[in-house]
């Protein structure tokens, strides 16, 4: 039995069906969860994906991070179910506690569109383990609030324990601290990261297929998961 993934839609989700594409193409079956429902259908894993969720009115992810869906998956993600917040699922994720820290307007006031290379700094989290640690991947970034900001010691803490998984290479687009692209939470189940792995899935469309890594990593980590289940 293929693990069961779901993508969050919100109103205001541009890139639920991309991340359900991603998905599939690593062999899981991606589940459709909606935000006013706070039934997780028995996913085992779930992505909040990207886009401007609830219009991005108040502060991107405020809003989103009280609706009733994100309910269930703060409570399951406590109990261990891996989660994958992409740009505004990143600010979601963080406005839910689920990741330290916070996103905030781009230091140029600026959006920013373009394909950003990052380092994996971290291999070992349930959405990283197909890459070697410090690969180079190429990943379009799409974000007007992808700034990555924290206080000294949540910083260092995220330093210290092995938390940030990616690391922008070259200019900071942004104004991240620490050129910070994504964090995990402590047991690397949760993740969050601004730039879009959905959209390099296959080299023929996207600038690589680096971002597969990402959804076959989580695949590895949860068929065992799904054959128990089944």
């Amino acid at each position: 039995m293929s693990a069961r993934i779901g993508v969050i839609t919100f109103p205001g989700t541009l890139d639920d069906v991309d991340a359900a594409r991603a998905a599939a193409r690593s062999g899981a079956e991606a589940v459709p969860l909606w935000h006013g429902d706070a039934d997780l259908k028995g996913v085992d894993a779930v992505i909040v994906p990207g886009g401007f969720s609830y219009g991005d009115y108040l502060r991107c992810g405020a809003i989103a991070r009280f609706a009733p869906v994100m309910s269930s998956v703060i409570d399951a993600a406590r109990g261990g179910l891996p989660v994958l917040g992409i740009c505004n699922g990143f600010q979601i994720l963080c406005e839910a506690g689920l990741l330290p820290g916070a996103l905030v307007r781009n230091d140029k006031l600026h959006f920013v569109c373009k394909d950003q290379w990052l380092r994996v700094e971290n291999n070992s989290t349930t959405w990283t383990t197909r890459y070697e640690q410090g690969a180079e991947v190429l990943i379009p970034l799409k974000s007007g609030e992808g700034g990555y900001v924290a206080d000294q010691d949540t910083l260092d803490r995220l330093e210290g324990d092995g938390r940030v998984v990616f690391r922008y290479v070259g200019e900071n687009p942004n104004g991240s601290r620490n050129d910070i692209a994504g964090v995990s939470s402590a047991d690397g189940r949760i993740v969050g990261l601004m730039p879009h792995p959905e959209h390099a899935i296959d080299a023929l469309t996207g600038p690589s297929d680096d971002g597969l890594g990402m959804f076959y990593s989580a695949v590895d980590a949860l068929t065992p998961l799904a054959t128990t289940s089944a």
